[in-house]
This record gives C-alpha cells, sequence and structure tokens, in this order.
C-alpha cells in the first residue's frame, strides 16, 4: 500500500487544536495507513492526548522549530552525552542524535505496559532461580532442556549459589514497539541494560525547551530514578545497616561509560573499575583515598566474562580477582546477577509466554513478536526461504550489529547471511519485519515522522517492583528506516506519560 499525505476530514484537529497532518507546519507530514502514529489519526486529526502538542508544534514558526531542534542539541553536546560507535577500523564517539519533538503515551497505555513489566520480570526472576536450583522448568518441558543449559550465558558456577532475596535481575530493560493498537514486546535486556541516562538527558532538554507545554500537559517526572535505583540496590545488601554501593564499569572506553559516570554520581556512589577493587577474606574493598572501603553491593556493567578472572575468562583485565568467590560466599550482592543473560537470549524469548504461565499461572499482559527459532530444522528452513522479509538477528546479539533486514538487505548480502545461517543455525532467531509505529520528529527543518520503539526500565528490590514512567525512546531517523540503534544511525526523543486517564 502506497503512502500519501493525509488530510484532515472536514479539518478535524486543524483550527482550535491547531494541527493536522498534510496542513501549516505538518506539511510534509505523510500518513501511512500501515503504520500506528502516534499523533495522528488515519483521518489526519491529531489525537487527543496530543492536542495540545500538536497545537504547540502547529504555532510555532519554522525557524523557532530550527532554533528549539538545536537547543536540545546543544544541551547533548556541551553535557558530553555520547555513545560509541564500533566501526571495522576504528571505535569512534559521537553525541548522539536527539529530536525536540516528544512522544506522548497515556495513562492507561503505561499502565497496561507497567503491568506487563512486572509479570515479565517475576517470571524471568522465578525462571532463573529455577534454572540453577531444581530445574523443574527444564524438567517438565517448560523450555527445552538443551537450549537453557547449551545457551553461551548460561554459568554453571551460578548452580546451587545463593542469591539474595532471590533477585537476579534487579534492573531490566525491556524493548517494547507498538504494532497496530496494541503493544508487543521485541526484546529483553538483562544483563547489562542500558540507555537510562539517555532518557533522564532526554527529559531535562526536552523540558527546559518546552517549559510551558511541560506543564499543560500533565507529564509524570522521571528524576526520581537515581534515588529509586540507589534504594533498589541497597535492599539487596545482607546484614549492612548502611550498604556501601558501587557501580562497577569497564572504563571509560565502554560504549556506555557516560552513563556508568553519570548514575554514581547521580546515586551518589563509587564509580570503580575492576583494578580499584580487592577482595581479602571473601570480602569484597574499593580502594579510596583514605584507605580500603568494605563494598556491600555492586551494580556491574561489567558481561560475565569479564568480572573475575579466577573464575571466568583468566585474560580478563577489566573485573576483580576473587569477586565471584565474595559473591558466592554471600559477602556481596551483584545487580544483575551472574547468569541472568540466559533469561534474555533471544531463542529463550520465544518460550517466555509459556514461562509466565508455568510459573504464575498467568496469561502474558504484554505479547511477544512471532519468532522462528533457526535451532529447529523447520524454523532455519523457514528463515531461508523467506529471508527477503524477515528480520534476522544472533541470539546473544545487541545494539544492532550482526543483524539482517532482509527487504533492506541487497541479495547478494542476504546469500552471504544464508551462508552463516547454515554454517550455524542455533546463533540465530529470525521475526517478521514489524510495522513500528511512527511519532513526529523535526527533520531537515520540517515536522515528519519516524519509526520509533520505547525501552523502559523495571526495578526489582527487596520490597517490590518499580517502573519508573517513561524510558529511551529510540527513533529511526534515517526515512524507511526501521532500526533505531543509535550505533547504527538512530536517535532519542523524551517520552511524556500523562498523569489523567484519557
Amino acid at each position: 500500500m502506497d503512502s500519501g499525505r493525509a488530510t484532515s476530514a472536514g479539518g478535524a484537529g486543524f483550527g482550535s487544536a491547531g494541527a493536522a497532518a498534510g496542513r501549516g507546519a505538518f506539511a510534509d507530514y505523510h500518513l501511512d495507513p500501515r503504520f500506528h502514529d502516534e499523533l495522528f489519526q488515519p483521518d489526519g486529526s491529531t489525537r487527543n492526548a496530543c492536542r495540545k502538542l500538536g497545537a504547540a508544534l502547529g504555532r510555532i514558526p519554522p525557524d523557532e522549530l530550527t532554533a528549539l531542534q538545536e537547543g536540545v542539541h546543544r544541551r547533548f553536546l556541551h553535557e558530553g552525552i555520547t555513545f560509541t560507535v564500533l566501526g571495522a577500523r576504528e571505535v569512534s564517539e559521537h553525541i548522539i542524535p536527539i529530536d525536540c519533538v516528544p512522544r506522548i503515551i497515556t495513562a492507561a497505555e503505561w499502565d497496561h505496559i507497567e503491568a506487563g513489566l512486572k509479570q515479565r520480570l517475576t517470571a524471568m526472576n522465578l525462571f532463573l532461580r529455577d534454572i540453577y536450583h531444581g530445574g523443574a522448568s527444564l524438567k517438565d518441558g517448560v523450555v527445552p532442556s538443551d537450549l537453557v543449559l547449551g545457551c553461551p550465558q548460561y554459568r554453571v558456577e551460578m548452580r546451587g549459589v545463593r542469591v539474595p532475596h532471590d533477585i537476579y535481575v534487579a534492573v531490566g530493560g525491556t524493548d517494547v514497539v507498538r504494532v497496530g493498537d496494541g503493544f508487543a514486546v521485541l526484546e529483553d535486556n538483562l544483563r547489562v541494560p542500558s540507555g537510562v541516562s539517555y532518557m533522564l538527558a532526554c527529559r531535562a532538554a526536552t523540558k527546559r525547551s518546552l517549559p510551558e507545554l511541560y506543564r499543560e500537559q500533565g507529564v509524570r517526572e522521571v528524576s526520581s530514578y537515581a534515588e529509586v535505583l540507589y534504594s533498589t540496590l541497597a535492599s539487596l545488601s545482607v546484614g549492612a545497616s548502611s550498604p556501601r554501593v558501587a557501580v562497577l564499569t569497564p572504563g571509560r572506553y565502554n560504549s556506555a561509560y557516560y552513563e556508568h559516570a553519570f548514575l554514581a554520581g547521580e546515586m551518589g556512589v563509587d564509580l570503580v573499575e575492576g583494578r580499584d577493587l580487592v577482595v581479602h577474606n571473601a570480602m569484597l574493598y574499593a580502594r579510596t583515598a583514605s584507605g580500603l572501603k568494605r563494598v556491600d553491593v555492586v551494580y556491574r556493567r561489567i558481561d560475565d566474562d569479564f568480572l573475575d578472572p579466577v573464575t571466568f575468562r583468566e585474560d580478563s583485565v577489566l573485573g576483580a580477582p576473587g569477586l565471584f568467590h565474595a559473591y558466592r560466599a554471600g559477602n556481596v550482592v551483584m545487580g544483575n546477577a551472574p547468569g541472568t543473560g540466559v533469561a534474555d537470549d533471544k531463542s529463550v524469548y520465544a518460550y517466555l509466554p509459556r514461562i509466565i504461565r508455568y510459573f504464575l499461572g498467568e496469561e502474558p499482559i504484554l505479547a511477544n513478536v512471532e519468532t522462528h527459532l533457526c535451532r529447529d530444522p523447520e524454523g532455519l528452513e523457514y528463515t531461508l526461504d523467506n529471508l527477503e522479509d524477515l528480520v534476522v538477528k544472533e541470539v546473544g546479539g545487541s545494539g544492532g550489529y550482526g543483524m539482517l533486514v532482509g527487504p533492506h538487505a541487497s541479495a547478494r548480502e542476504r546469500e552471504e547471511y544464508a551462508v552463516r545461517l547454515r554454517g550455524d543455525p542455533a546463533n540465530f532467531i529470525s521475526q517478521p519485519v514489524l510495522p513500528l509505529s511512527r511519532a513526529g520528529c523535526f527533520v531537515d527543518g520540517s515536522l515528519q515522522p519516524r519509526h520509533v520503539d520505547l525501552r523502559p526500565f523495571t526495578l526489582q528490590g527487596r520490597d517490590g517492583q518499580n517502573v519508573v514512567p517513561g524510558g529511551l525512546c529510540r527513533v529511526a531517523l534515517r526515512e524507511g528506516s526501521l532500526v533505531v540503534n543509535s550505533s547504527q544511525g538512530g536517535g532519542c526523543k523524551d517520552l511524556w506519560v500523562l498523569r489523567a486517564q484519557g
């Protein structure tokens, strides 16, 4: 179905609302019936929740919109809000692109998303406890045993280890997409989920640029995230009345180092590298200017392999020797626990609905995306036969690297990818190309729609769960692109969750 410029029926949404697709400031805004538009109804009129936003954008002259966009970009530039791109020959650092137009989610939509995220994280924590202890779900065939035990993220060292409060995942980042009129989970991120600093930075920049509109819309705040994160991590400690928390980073060359430093500063805790830590008598200490200080909780931003050269990769220079020994002895807590990556493996993802039903006796609130496992002969055959229509991903991949978007790939690229698939089918899954919803963005001097997704963050502490009402809203800034990752040319924008139902 061809896309075309939409106009409002009878001028609905223009006049008093001040905006309609195809009119005024939105003259270059093209609606496509294949995609849900976050700002406009199919007839071109502004959605109820977005009327104030549409009216404000419709009143702002083009030169002021340009100044608004330049202002939010300048704030990111001055604050050094960066991400790292891994190139074929070099590693480069870039300012993450930010779009000045917020995306709006209604209170009812957010309540639905929040309930689904909490349900999902509860089930995954129960699943992780089970596979490292009794393994009942494997014996009962909920998930194939060979899939779990053969997963590169499964850590035999975690078998029988007591995890305080059975909280394997304290911080989860879940990629949520709107497809049609419903929401679905695209993937889970449990190992070292990143992006929350960009959520907070987008809010700060957009709130300063659109202060009156922000107040009028009644937007729920996200500024408490660092405080809630600290409380969540501190609650995991065992026996410490005033637990000392530290953020463990691989160092400044890591793609998310900005976030590590930002969160440590916001929480008021130490930012440490492996070389700053020492284990003595199965207890963890940080080297400080005033001597060794006991560390009770580690918010680790290092992959399992590099945490401890004694237990995991012996060539690691990023972790701390003996860290896992102190963890296994119960003298330090890590969020997230080692071995949590099993639950965010893209093959295990396909079984999440069954995991939810098995452990909770409930139907999933948020749907999964149809997924074909190439480890299964029929899944591999289907994927090879339909490469031009599918997105193919590595089961442990992230950041958009190693992914094939069939419709946007050349015949040669698909042929080369097929060779990889046949050589190691268990390392891949495929999914249909999703009609991701589109939101208004200021691109090349005009307001245009671009595809978006959303990564909210769910926190699990000893006293319960918390989902801060917002998230990293990623946007595919290239026209027609469905890839939102910043490493692949995407950017971010603020997400406004409204207080009032409507």
